[in-house]
């Protein structure tokens, strides 16, 4: 099997936890490509993650690393990873028992595909978030005016510091530190989080992915659009952004942790 390595490259046990995993799974008959960053600072030779043919991913890091690789994929490929980051929602392992389950897919595992979003605007795409698109002023202390529209009905209208749009698996990240509930990944919806809202009734929506959503932002402020912190669009003073069902979900290698247990743990954490 064909697998491709990706490592946080700002953490030295991270890059030594990538160096090992090459390593063991070489000896074991895996094919193994580092990612091109990864490989720099490995001082080896590196594979662009874009074009990737690896039948598999090993991201080595936290969920930002993870969200960068499915960025950078353009064809979503089954991921595992590895927790090297503050919390890691979506690093199911720890680096002491990686190798265990690493070593186990050459025999073949379960995949779990998670929900993303797409972006257009005037049905041009910008992009595709797992954890959430975030809406903000370009300039800080100033409130934004935004219009939900719901299968063509005006739901409402608010003012505040920015907007949220989030998946489910992106309601445990800055959704959840917003006020946002945290929602099952397996349920198929998109989860609207205003924050700081003018008015104390302007609270989050759970919209199904099957409905079509538009959000209009009406204001006299520039304002941004962030996509899973890795991507920036100027929206400038008015646009309207249309949110659906991304045709690529990311893919997860299942590895048999159940997600309220994991929520419950990474929390305790904090």
């Amino acid at each position: 099997m064909k697998c491709l390595l990706v490592s946080r490259i700002d953490l030295p046990e991270a890059l030594d936890c990538a160096r090992r995993m090459k390593t063991a799974m070489e000896h074991a008959g895996y094919t193994v490509l580092l990612e091109t960053d990864t490989a720099d600072r490995l001082g080896e030779s590196g594979h662009p993650c874009g074009r990737t043919d690896a039948d598999f991913a090993v991201v080595v890091g936290g969920d930002g690393t993870i969200l960068h690789t499915v960025q950078q994929l353009q064809r979503q490929i089954p991921i595992i990873g590895i927790n090297q980051g503050e919390v890691g929602f979506l690093a199911d392992l720890e680096p002491d028992q990686a190798w265990d389950f690493v070593k186990s897919l050459s025999s073949g595992f379960a995949v779990e595909e998670r929900m993303r979003l797409s972006l257009l605007r005037d049905n041009m795409p910008l992009g595709d978030a797992l954890n959430e698109a975030l809406i903000v002023t370009t300039r800080p202390a100033k409130m934004l005016r935004f219009s939900i529209i719901i299968d063509g009905v005006v739901s409402e209208r608010f003012r505040s510091d920015g907007l949220l749009v989030s998946t489910p698996t992106g309601s445990t990240a800055y959704a959840m530190s917003a006020g946002g509930p945290i929602v099952d990944p397996r349920v198929q919806v998109f989860l609207l989080v205003p924050l700081a809202p003018y008015l104390l009734s302007s609270r989050p929506h759970l919209i199904s992915s099957n409905r079509r959503l538009e959000i209009r932002l009406e204001s006299s402020k520039p304002a941004k659009l962030v996509i899973d912190g890795q991507k920036t669009v100027e929206l400038g003073s008015s646009a309207s952004l249309v949110v659906q069902k991304s045709e690529q979900p990311a893919l997860f290698i299942d590895a048999h942790r159940n997600f309220f247990e994991k929520v419950d743990d990474k929390l305790r954490k904090l």
